[in-house]
């Protein structure tokens, strides 16, 4: 039978469960052990999403009762639109719910969220080596034919 999923904005009680999603998300860029990020990242990240100051936000995705996945978004100005731009900078599904919907409800519900915000776009990015997230990226939007590059300050 297939489970519901439900998306919603996270909850100051969803720190446990936003947490062990949120080191495999890390863990999964690259980001654990020696290379982890520090508790307090972690700690401001999680308190960006109850600051009505920030721009940040976090949508969370439940199935049967437990959370399964995320997304966090947030909304900047461009030099190209009068209205803000939405970039959605982290996206992940625990392993055990991946293909059941979840990913693209997330990505529905950020979309939606993003054109309540005023923003005319919702963009992100993955790793080219990233193939099951592309292959839902693909069936949801464009692709963009943009190369980013970072120097690291």
């Amino acid at each position: 039978m297939e489970q519901t999923i439900l998306i919603r904005p996270v909850e100051r009680r969803d720190l446990a469960a936003w947490r062990v999603l949120w080191d495999g998300y890390n863990a999964f860029y690259g980001r654990s052990g020696e290379t982890a990020l520090s508790e307090e990242t972690v700690l401001t990240t999680w308190t960006r999403f109850f600051d009505g100051y920030e721009p940040v936000h976090c949508l969370i995705a439940e199935s049967g009762g437990r959370v399964v996945g995320l997304a966090h978004y947030l909304f900047h100005r461009s030099t190209i639109r009068i209205g803000p731009s939405c970039y959605l900078q982290d996206l992940f599904v625990a392993d055990a719910a991946r293909g059941a919907g979840a990913g693209r409800a997330l990505l529905e519900a950020a979309s939606a969220q993003a054109k309540a915000g005023g923003a005319v776009r919702l963009y992100w990015q993955t790793r080219n080596t990233n193939a099951a997230a592309m292959r839902l990226y693909a069936s949801v939007a464009d692709p963009s034919d943009a190369v980013t590059y970072r120097r690291t300050l």
